[in-house]
């Protein structure tokens, strides 16, 4: 596999945190790289439901983010990833502080890919798990796709 381009990476979350749905939810990739992501939320008010613990979606949203971007550098730059399945198991409720999202990938495949995410609290108490089925798009939700919502004017190339 070739040499990921750090200044890609590094250009890639800058671009993607400005995005209007992780911005919604004051979501931020912290990390990529190959086989693994990172992403973090601290939990205010707009994440509970309605007796006051986090949502179910939100713990969706942050498996399904930590899952697709821990795909992302398998694949080449010019294809994209769109997610067809996901499913999450609910372990245990939380009120307040960070929750951190650690996506790995399972496997790349060339049309499908599997990948997982654990959540967890400061604590490193597991809060969720989930997995997603991702399909490879040839020429949609690529990162070029990106530039229309964020002031990012181009990525450097992907690989090295």
């Amino acid at each position: 596999m070739a040499l990921l381009n750090p200044d890609h990476i590094r250009t890639v979350l800058r671009s993607i945190n400005q995005g209007p749905f992780f911005k919604l939810l004051s979501m931020t990739v912290s990390e990529i790289g190959t086989g693994f992501s990172v992403v973090e939320i601290v939990m205010e008010t707009k994440h509970l439901n309605p007796f006051g613990g986090i949502h179910g979606g939100v713990y969706a949203s942050i498996i399904d983010t930590a899952a697709f971007w821990s795909v992302y550098c398998d694949i080449d730059e010019r294809v994209g990833l769109i997610t067809v399945d996901l499913k999450t198991d609910l372990l245990s409720p939380v009120k307040e502080g960070k929750i951190i999202a650690k996506g790995n990938r399972i496997k790349t495949g060339r049309t499908i890919c599997l990948a997982e995410a654990t959540v967890f609290d400061r604590n490193q108490k597991m809060l969720a798990h989930g997995t997603s089925k991702m399909m490879i798009t040839q020429g949609g939700q690529t990162i070029g796709e990106t530039l229309s919502l964020t002031d990012t004017e181009s990525f450097p190339t992907k690989f090295l």
